[in-house]
């Protein structure tokens, strides 16, 4: 090839090379420009925001960043497979980003919980998390739901504690890990907990509904049925109208302790167990609650309630 070639070669070559990058260029301002038509779509039309997250996507797949919008607009849509699926691409491109993986991990959970993967599966992408941020606090946590469905009761007890230290006053944290010390029988360690986290409380949270009612739990193990009922009532009025599917056992809870409690409290005992059955035992969650229907029908029986 004479050098006269070789310099036009050159040329055609940088010239390619130009115009690829122009191309590329422009795909990636396209793609910036679909990602924020996504934004403005997103509070109002979830299913226009992925749209448009996802022919960004196309344009540049190498944009984390719209991976990741991508990935909290399928979350919206609870559509868990497709949450899991992106943030393992997003992960590939910025392997330092730990809501990536916390996401991913807690996508393949939720999989889970309805059946089409196996709970083991979301362990690997929630210890990433941790190992890339200790302080995520929600990845200690969704990891110890991993771990007590895989049978780590230890790991789990170790993963609540840690989501509660990094975050004392969420207070939704609590629960679970006051729940597992109960199941293990280890009582004072619940109430420890319970009390820690009636501290952090806040007027009109909700979850004092689960924490108050745990709290009373404990109270009935011990037999102290009147320090119960102060519980299970405390619990009764933080779910309000106790409609909500789990809130009905606020009835039973309250009725069964007023009937335990010295000397028992029949009216009381009655009109809240006669209101559980109403509610719960001639519903849908009859059978959810069999065993406590079954006891209700036998303490009113006792007590001369219908």
């Amino acid at each position: 090839m004479t050098m006269r070639m070789k310099v036009l070669v050159g040329l055609v070559v940088g010239a390619v090379a130009t115009v690829l990058s122009a191309g590329c260029s422009r795909n990636n301002i396209e793609a910036v420009n679909l990602s924020n038509e996504g934004d403005k779509a997103r509070a109002t039309n979830i299913d226009e925001a992925i749209s448009k997250y996802e022919q960004a996507t196309n344009l540049d797949p190498t944009n984390h960043r719209i991976l990741w919008k991508l990935a909290t607009a399928y979350q919206k849509k609870e559509a868990w497979d497709k949450v899991a699926s992106t943030c393992a691409r997003a992960e590939k491109l910025a392997p330092k980003h730990a809501n990536y993986f916390f996401l991913h991990g807690y996508a393949l959970e939720q999989q889970a919980v309805k059946g089409p993967t196996g709970w083991a599966d979301a362990k690997g992408p929630l210890q990433t998390a941790i190992q890339l941020d200790p302080n995520y606090a929600e990845a200690h946590f969704e990891l110890a739901q991993v771990l007590l469905h895989t049978d780590d009761e230890a790991g789990a007890l170790q993963n609540y504690t840690e989501a509660i230290q990094k975050k004392p006053d969420e207070t939704v944290f609590y629960g679970p890990l006051a729940d597992l010390y109960i199941r293990l029988n280890f009582f004072e360690q619940a109430d420890a907990v319970l009390k820690e986290a009636v501290s952090f409380a806040k007027p009109g949270d909700k979850t004092l509904f689960i924490i108050r009612s745990l709290a009373g739990e404990v109270k009935e193990v011990r037999g102290d049925f009147n320090g119960a009922i102060a519980d299970f009532d405390a619990a009764k009025a933080a779910c309000g109208a106790c409609n909500e599917k789990g809130q009905q056992i606020a009835f039973f809870n309250l009725g069964f302790a007023y009937s335990k409690a010295q000397p028992p409290r029949k009216n009381e005992a009655v009109q809240q167990l006669q209101k559980f059955q109403n509610t719960t035992c001639k519903g849908a969650a009859a059978n959810r609650y069999a065993d406590e229907c079954a006891q209700a029908q036998e303490i009113l029986k006792q007590l001369g309630g219908s």
